[in-house]
C-alpha cells in the first residue's frame, strides 16, 4: 500500500471484499494512462489479498467510462472486472463480467481553490462548481467554507443524471440558468470536459482550477465557429444517398441502440447505409473507406467530440463526419436546437433517440429477473433496420472498391 499515493483513493478494501465475495479467480484491471503506473502494485495486492488466481492488465487505451471493456475482460477469461478512475456509466448489471468500478478520488488543498474565489468573486456572486469525477469529493468537501464565503447564493453543484452531482464528462454536461449563475467554475487538468460545459452554456462565464499546476485561468469557446462548422456539415450532408455508420468498438463507447435507430431513421428515409466498426477512428481510415466515392456522409456513434472538434479537420474527405445529433438534424428527424445539446449520456437526452440511455436494460432485467445481453449484441450479424425492409445496403466494396479487413462490417 505504501507503493501508492496516500492522496489517491483506489478503495482497496473494498475492492478486495467485491473480489472475495464474488468468488472470483480471475481479474482483469482497466485504468487510463494516467493510473497505470499503479497497475502492478494493485495486482500484487490482490493477488497477495484477495485470493484470486491471476490478475490481468487491460492495456487498450481508455479514454472514459464508455470505454469500460467488460467484453474483452471476459474473451480473455476473467470472472471479475475493476475498472479506475471513471463514473459508472454503463451498468454493472449491463456488464457480462461482475464489474466494480473504482472512481479514484484525489484529494488535494483546496486553500487556494478557495482564495482564487474570494480574490475574483464578490460575496454575492452565484457559482456552479464543477469537476472530473476525481475531484468532486473535494467540491463537496469544500461546501461549508464556500457557504460562508458567498452567504447570499450558495454555489451550486449542478447535475446531469446519470452523473454525480457536479460532475462533468466531455460528451455530458448540465444546462444551467444564465439568469440564475454569474459563473461556472470546473476543478480538473485540462478542458476537454468543461469545454461540454461551456458548449451546453454558450453565455456563461467559465474559469478553470487546475490542483495540480494550482492555476486558475479563465477560458472561452469560440461558438459561432463551431455551430457554423456544424451546420455547413450538416448541410452538406442532408442530400446525400449512401451513407457509412461507424460504431465505435473501444469498450462500449458505441451504442447499438442508437445504431438501429439511425440505421432505422436512413432506411426510413430511402438512404442506403452500410455499417463499420472501428475502436479508433481516425482520418486515413475514413480516408480508405471514402476513396471509392461510395460513401457521401459519415455519422459516428462512438464520441460526438470527435466530429464537434475534428469535424473540420475530416473535412479534407470532402465528406462530413456527423454526431448522431446531427444526422437527425440532416434527415429531418429533429430541428436544429441554437444550442448545441451536449446530452449524450444525460437521463433524458433532449434529442430522444440521439443519445444513450439505460432504462430499457433495467427493465428488461427486472422482467427477466437475470443478467441480459444489450439487444445489440444479439443482433451481432445484423444492423440494417427492422424486419430487412427499407433502403438498399451498401457492401463494402462499394464503399472502398476493394476489402477493409475485420474493422469494417457490412449491414444485411
Amino acid at each position: 500500500m505504501e507503493a501508492l499515493p496516500a492522496n489517491y483513493s483506489f478503495e482497496v478494501p473494498k475492492t478486495v471484499w467485491r473480489i472475495r465475495r464474488a468468488g472470483a479467480s480471475v481479474v482483469a484491471l482497466q485504468m487510463p494512462e494516467g493510473l497505470l503506473r499503479y497497475a502492478g502494485v494493485l495486482g500484487d495486492i490482490l493477488r497477495a489479498h484477495a485470493g484470486v488466481a491471476d490478475v490481468l492488465v487491460l492495456g487498450d487505451v481508455t479514454y472514459g467510462a464508455c470505454c469500460v471493456d467488460d467484453l474483452t475482460a471476459a474473451s480473455l477469461g476473467a470472472d471479475f472486472l475493476v475498472h479506475y478512475g471513471h463514473s459508472c456509466l454503463v451498468p454493472v448489471t449491463a456488464c457480462v463480467v461482475p464489474a466494480l468500478y473504482v472512481f479514484v478520488h484525489i484529494a488535494f488543498d483546496a486553500s487556494h481553490l478557495l482564495a482564487c474565489l474570494r480574490d475574483t468573486f464578490p460575496p454575492t456572486a452565484r457559482l456552479a462548481l464543477t469537476a472530473t469525477i476525481q475531484f468532486v469529493d473535494t467540491l463537496h468537501a469544500v461546501g461549508p467554507a464556500l457557504r460562508a464565503a458567498f452567504p447570499a447564493s450558495p454555489p451550486l453543484t449542478p447535475q446531469a443524471k446519470p452523473l454525480s452531482p457536479g460532475e462533468l464528462l466531455g460528451c455530458t454536461a448540465p444546462t444551467l440558468d444564465g439568469d440564475a449563475v454569474d459563473a461556472l467554475v470546473y476543478v480538473g487538468d485540462g478542458r476537454f470536459h468543461l469545454e461540454a460545459a461551456m458548449i451546453a452554456n454558450p453565455g456563461l462565464r467559465a474559469l478553470r482550477y487546475d490542483p495540480y499546476a494550482k492555476t486558475w485561468t479563465e477560458e472561452g469557446y469560440d461558438h459561432g465557429r463551431m455551430r457554423t462548422a456544424r451546420r455547413r456539415a450538416i448541410a452538406d450532408a442532408a442530400p446525400a444517398d449512401r451513407w457509412g455508420v461507424v460504431l465505435g468498438t473501444l469498450g462500449r463507447q458505441g451504442s447499438p441502440a442508437i445504431l438501429r435507430r439511425l440505421t432505422d431513421a436512413l432506411a426510413a428515409a430511402g438512404r442506403a447505409a452500410v455499417v463499420v466498426l472501428l475502436a479508433e477512428l481516425s482520418l486515413p481510415k475514413l480516408r480508405r473507406l471514402t476513396a471509392g466515392g461510395g460513401v457521401q456522409a459519415w455519422v459516428q456513434v462512438a464520441c460526438p467530440r470527435l466530429s464537434i472538434d475534428w469535424g473540420e479537420g475530416f473535412a479534407s474527405l470532402g465528406v462530413p463526419l456527423l454526431t448522431p445529433y446531427e444526422a437527425y438534424v440532416a434527415l429531418g428527424v429533429v430541428p436544429w436546437r441554437d444550442v448545441y445539446p451536449m446530452d449524450y449520456y444525460a437521463k433524458g437526452g433532449g434529442c430522444g433517440p440521439t443519445t444513450t440511455s439505460t432504462r430499457r436494460w433495467r427493465r428488461r432485467r427486472r422482467r427477466r429477473g437475470r443478467r441480459v445481453a444489450p439487444r445489440g449484441r444479439r443482433r451481432a450479424r445484423g444492423g440494417g433496420g427492422r424486419g430487412g425492409g427499407g433502403a438498399p445496403q451498401l457492401t463494402v466494396s462499394d464503399v472502398a472498391g476493394q476489402p477493409t479487413g475485420a474493422n469494417a462490417t457490412p449491414s444485411t
